[in-house]
């Protein structure tokens, strides 16, 4: 389908979006993205309640067999049914809950589902699909998502998967869409039994299958992210650690790592004592709290932390702040985890709006370090990010196509919620609003709108425009500033009209006067030499433009 006749069909559900910042989007979407981002009728007609995931892996052809059955709640009468499963997985049949052989259409990555009879509104029922295929590759787990085959360096076999921005559907039929979460769930992982299994929630039972293989039937008591659900298969130790609130913090590594990882893993304790702290109770703590060695660098599995970063300080051994900083705590420990309040818990109904899951996750490292290390390092460290900003792209997303923002989603958000933060000027209620997400929007799908009104309400600072500039353009408030004699001529250049935000400036390093900004000129008299004025760039994410 040509870009304009798409453009054109979806503007109606593209809220965020003019025509302009449509056409400046590169990307050739096609029927498959409709298909995995919009929520048509055949997918809105139900809400999944239940899954069972039921997986043998094959390691010799690198293949998985099994199924999935899909309990549902009917939101609205149907006959028809939409599920996902990438085109080179095999679907060996669907079933009904009376085991009746339901038909089915593939179109790209969809599987739609006929039933012969209604389903009736507020009809709970089950469909159970069989299926088998050798899932996808990942070529760089877990930015291109699949499956990761090695093995450790006693040739013992190191398995797991990673599937965020990809899709679940993978490796595993199921409603691909952020928008609507499992309530719970159980995983059945079939492995070679001289190896551990680790997946989300908790392990309720193992079955021996034969003289070599067994199941591992691990239980999700939460709500749940497709993306989020993973398994992890290595010749693991474990040893485990108590919050002093009872939380369970359980640790499965390479057997041969186990000495490194008992020491280096001594940070985990005090970044959740920082976290429950600033952003609330651990979220899952039913289904306690698991960091596990992958063969990729990290991922935030819900429950069940994907950690390989190699047991270095920093990313890899790399401050990506620049200020010596980040090379005090392992990123991937303290970033990964934090995405289990913010992705996991609070959860961007579209891919679109995955800021809301990486900015402020991002703004949380810079919580940590003000946690650990006081409030002026954390301002160094999320500064030192601002190099990493591109302004190239809006951070937001296109709706409905399963397409997210640009990646500056991870700093440039960081640095509009410390910007956010300045903005309110009052800590106790910033920090209070940050734990207010996590109970107002916790355990269910959100979106930016909802997002930002929220903050709005609680704060009585109305930041909607703001928050529209910095996240729907690639631009950042320009602060114009004119001086003549002892008076200082200021104004905000934005995309966005009427725009309105308050701005600092320092004489000789110290507060002088805060102002509100908008986008007409305004004058204030300051008796100081030109040379001594300075605009406050480390509390507000802003470009400033001095004329003259």
């Amino acid at each position: 389908m040509k870009r304009s006749i798409l453009i054109l069909f979806f503007t109606a559900f593209f809220h965020h979006f003019s025509f302009s910042q449509l056409f400046k989007n590169e990307k050739q979407f096609t029927k498959g993205d409709t298909l995995r981002g919009f929520l048509s009728p055949e997918r809105t007609c139900y809400d999944q309640t239940y899954n069972h995931l039921d997986v043998k892996i094959n390691f010799l052809d690198k293949s998985i067999s099994g199924s999935n059955t899909i309990y549902f709640k009917v939101i609205t009468d149907f006959n028809r049914l939409q599920i996902d499963l990438f085109p080179n997985m095999i679907v060996d049949k669907i079933e009904d809950e009376n085991g009746k052989i339901l038909s089915y259409k593939r179109e790209f990555g969809a599987v739609f589902v006929d039933f012969s009879n209604v389903q009736k509104t507020g009809q709970s029922t089950f469909i159970k699909v069989s299926y088998h295929g050798q899932p996808q590759i990942a070529k760089n787990a877990p930015w291109d998502g699949g499956f990761v085959w090695k093995k450790d360096k006693n040739d013992n076999d190191f398995v797991a998967v990673a599937c965020q921005g990809t899709g679940a559907s993978l490796w595993w039929p199921c409603k691909d869409h952020q928008e609507d979460e499992v309530d719970s769930m159980l995983i059945s992982i079939t492995s070679p039994s001289k190896y551990s299994t680790i997946c989300n929630g908790k392990l309720r039972s193992k079955t021996k299958i034969n003289d070599t293989e067994t199941t591992s039937n691990w239980f999700v008591s939460y709500p749940i992210n497709n993306y989020n659900v993973t398994f992890n298969i290595a010749d693991y130790a474990n040893f485990s650690d108590q919050m002093p609130n009872g939380l369970i913090l359980d640790y499965y590594v390479l057997s041969y790592n186990l000495e490194k990882a008992k020491e280096h893993f001594k940070q985990v304790k005090p970044m959740m004592t920082c976290y429950e702290k600033f952003f609330g109770e651990y979220p899952f703590a039913r289904d306690n709290y698991k960091l596990v060695e992958t063969p990729y660098l990290g991922m935030e599995h819900q429950s069940a932390v994907a950690y390989g970063n190699e047991y270095k300080m920093g990313y890899l051994g790399t401050d990506l702040s620049s200020t010596g900083i980040g090379n005090k705590f392992d990123y991937i420990i303290i970033h990964e985890t934090g995405h289990e309040w913010w992705g996991n818990n609070v959860t961007s109904k579209d891919l679109a709006d995955m800021w809301v899951h990486e900015g402020f996750c991002t703004y949380g490292e810079s919580i940590y370090v003000e946690c650990m290390y006081g409030k002026d390092s954390a301002i160094a460290y999320i500064n030192g990010s601002k190099s990493n900003v591109g302004n190239r792209s809006s951070i937001i997303g296109f709706y409905g196509l399963n397409k997210e923002g640009s990646g500056d989603m991870y700093n440039k958000g960081s640095l509009f919620l410390n910007t956010v933060r300045t903005i309110i000027n009052n800590d106790e209620v910033w920090f209070k609003i940050l734990k207010g997400i996590q109970t107002e929007f916790g355990l269910k799908t959100t979106t930016s709108d909802e997002i930002i009104d929220y903050i709005s309400k609680e704060s009585g600072k109305n930041i909607k425009k703001i928050a529209e500039q910095y996240l729907n353009y690639p631009s950042i408030p320009e602060l114009q500033l004119k001086f003549e004699k002892n008076i200082v001529s200021y104004r905000w250049k934005t995309d966005v009209k009427d725009f309105e935000m308050p701005l600092r400036l320092m004489l000789k390093n110290e507060y002088y006067i805060t102002l509100q900004g908008k986008n007409d000129w305004q004058d204030v008299k300051i008796n100081t030499k030109k040379n001594d004025l300075q605009v406050d760039e480390d509390h507000f994410y802003i470009k400033t433009n001095r004329i003259n």
